[in-house]
């Protein structure tokens, strides 16, 4: 796989942008090392304002994302060493990670899918399909004619006196 750190970047952002476990320490310690290990991709007054808590975390880190795409490549690349040695979960769950993993597997080692598994709902098979549908006919036979008795018994024991 020959994408550039930029265009994983543009590929990983959705993700980003949409996980909750990046939250406010995390985006802060990202922005910290970025500003201290590297001034030059993000500078004093960068920093501070991506770490404006008056902004919401999702929003600065949407913001920080494009500011690094826009920065090019080595901003891109630190990021994801950022990324990786602050929040090591989230680093190996991107798609572009993922991709990679699933590309590395030799073909011979990945798992067969087998057409049918798509459409498996359950493990349960035809028989419990069966004993429900069964339970269910049994208890609609019981309120149908073991409710009519009920109410007809008043009825003769009214019509008795």
């Amino acid at each position: 796989m020959g994408d550039s750190f930029h265009e994983q970047l543009k590929t990983d952002s959705w993700f980003l942008k949409s996980d909750r476990r990046l939250d406010t320490e995390l985006v802060d310690k990202i922005i910290l090392q970025l500003n201290r290990i590297y001034p030059q991709i993000l500078t004093d007054k960068e920093a501070t304002k991506f770490r404006d808590l008056d902004v919401p975390t999702c929003v600065r880190l949407a913001e920080l994302l494009t500011h690094l795409q826009e920065k090019g490549e080595e901003a891109c690349r630190e990021f994801y060493r950022a990324l990786h040695l602050h929040v090591e979960d989230v680093y190996f769950s991107l798609p572009t990670r993922l991709r990679r993993r699933l590309e590395s597997v030799d073909p011979g080692m990945r798992p067969a899918v087998r057409p049918t598994d798509r459409y498996a709902l359950n493990q349960q098979g035809p028989l419990f399909f069966l004993s429900c549908f069964s339970a269910a006919v049994g208890v609609a036979l019981l309120y149908y004619y073991g409710v009519r008795p009920v109410l007809w018994t008043p009825l003769v024991l009214k019509d008795q006196k």
